[in-house]
């Protein structure tokens, strides 16, 4: 589970593929941070 891995969504951003782990529409918002929700 690597940048080489093609499977995960690290490896994806590394090779700059999208797939079902990387759709190109974004789901989620980008900014993810946990810190402001405490």
């Amino acid at each position: 589970m690597g940048k080489g891995d093609r499977k995960t969504r690290r490896g994806k951003l590394w090779r700059g593929s999208y797939g079902k782990t990387r759709s190109k529409k974004n789901n989620r918002p980008v900014k993810q941070d946990t810190k402001q929700n405490g």
